[in-house]
């Protein structure tokens, strides 16, 4: 299957729109976990700007666990409540951070990254992972992005198998 990333156009909540039907077209009919989040990580990574990192993190237990992203290596174990994105999978709430340093406990895996947005993965009714961006941009992140990743994770969980 070949697939190409079809530059977006119009307002930004328009873009995430087209993001979301690119998104159902690239992860229609699989269920498997792994190839559907690296899959729409790169397509994140590719498709929105002033970001270094995109990716996954999965519920192991008490902690997250780093899964496909695209970026730098990443911190490979979170533990729920622990930074940004300890704090989304604990309150099952998406974070906006406009700057990371200020942010309580926040963990920095790329020195880099100066803002971060991570919304929780709900799925059979419990938190099974986040969707992390990182941007070395201050203030990167808005409601516009929040509610465009909330749909893009959505179509992510739709894809989880019982």
């Amino acid at each position: 299957m070949s697939f190409d990333i079809t530059e977006l156009s119009g307002d930004r909540s328009e873009q995430y729109r087209q993001l979301r039907e690119q998104a159902e077209s690239l992860l229609a009919g699989e269920t498997d976990r792994v190839a559907n989040s690296a899959n729409l990580a790169a397509l994140i990574f590719h498709a929105l700007p002033d970001l270094n990192w995109a990716g996954f993190y999965f519920t192991r237990g008490g902690e997250l666990v780093v899964g496909p992203f695209q970026g730098k290596p990443a911190c490979v174990r979170i533990a729920w409540g622990r930074g940004v994105c300890g704090t989304a999978a604990a309150t099952g709430e998406t974070q906006v951070v406009a700057d990371v340093h200020a942010f309580p406990g926040h963990i920095a895996c790329d020195a880099d990254s100066r803002s971060e947005i991570v919304v929780p993965l709900r799925h059979g009714g419990a938190v099974v992972g986040v969707l992390d961006l990182d941007s070395p941009k201050p203030g990167r992140f808005d409601e516009v992005d929040r509610a465009g990743l909330e749909g893009l994770a959505a179509v992510f969980v739709e894809t989880l198998s019982d």
